[in-house]
């Protein structure tokens, strides 16, 4: 009898333990330890309208922006037929996506004019206490950036995933002027 309960024992222990969920999904929280410090915004949503013969059907899509305020910024466009699933996956792609911006103290360190498509994004540095001066989409990646002073604007297309494409086109081909300095010393 008491060799069938350590049997029993040993095959319970040898189980995967199961965290609860029914659905098998994982707790993503712990995962990571640096998505705590993360801020996570909706930058737009589209909702979009098919009709069929049944009536109406709708879908949706997200545009989502992930900072953490210290000069890394990450953005996901997600569509599913349901409003918080194309959140969800928006942020998921967003951080899967993070970014390291360049940073010269709070500003960007030279200007950056971009093209992309129909957007185009003009930004320049700005003195301290300025601030961000900038539409809302090109602000909000900012500040999720950790810029404090610069000043932008956005000419042509109004098209948000347009807009965010082309900023972060802009942010990441500004060069650090330590970096070009050494580049010119080597040559």
């Amino acid at each position: 009898m008491a060799k069938a309960e350590n049997s029993k024992e040993h095959q319970k222990s040898d189980r995967p333990k199961r965290d609860g969920k029914r659905d098998g999904r994982r707790d993503t929280a712990n995962r990571d330890s640096t998505s705590s410090d993360l801020m996570e915004k909706v930058l737009y949503i589209n909702r979009c309208s098919k009709t069929v013969k049944g009536g109406r059907k709708m879908s949706f899509s997200a545009l989502i922006l992930v900072g953490d305020g210290k000069g890394r910024v990450g953005y996901g466009f997600a569509k599913a037929n349901e409003l918080t699933e194309a959140i969800r996956k928006g942020g998921e792609l967003a951080r899967r996506n993070l970014q390291t911006i360049q940073l010269e103290g709070a500003t960007i360190p030279h200007d950056a004019h971009v093209k992309w498509d129909g957007a185009t994004v003009y930004m320049r540095p700005a003195s301290a206490g300025t601030g961000v001066i900038a539409g809302s989409k090109v602000r909000a990646i900012l500040e999720f950036a950790g810029v404090k002073d610069v000043m932008a604007k956005s000419f042509g297309s109004s098209n948000p995933i347009n807009q965010v494409r082309a900023t972060f086109k802009a942010l990441l081909s500004l060069t650090n002027r330590k970096k070009v300095m050494q580049a010119r010393e080597a040559v």
